[in-house]
């Protein structure tokens, strides 16, 4: 089924696994922000707000560059990628297992009858 780092799966998935760090993902999707900027949006505090960054960055799912005494953050979308191609390949399983478990029971139904 491929070959994957299961490490970088496993950043990516815990990652994405918290509505915040979603959110935070989301929030970047747009364009990139200061990490006060993106502490402002919830309600929680700043310290919170970066132990979800740093989970982030840990994924190579953000990307923080220091400007002074600024800290600018921007999405990286291409460990998401892997991590779709990933569940992909259990998509297409599961659509095959369902495509011949439905000719096995429409077989059956005509020898009923």
């Amino acid at each position: 089924m491929g070959e994957y780092n299961p490490t970088r799966l496993d950043g990516v998935f815990n990652a994405l696994g918290d509505p915040t760090r979603r959110a935070i993902l989301a929030r970047l999707c747009g364009r990139q922000a200061r990490v006060t900027e993106i502490a402002g949006e919830f309600p929680i505090s700043l310290n919170s707000v970066s132990k979800h960054i740093r989970m982030l960055e840990r994924a190579g799912l953000v990307h923080r560059s220091i400007q002074g005494r600024e800290h600018h953050l921007s999405l990286n979308a291409a460990p998401m990628a892997e991590a779709q191609a990933w569940i992909e390949k259990y998509r297409s399983f599961w659509e095959d297992s369902l495509a011949k478990l439905e000719i096995y029971v429409t077989s059956r139904k005509g020898k009923r009858k």
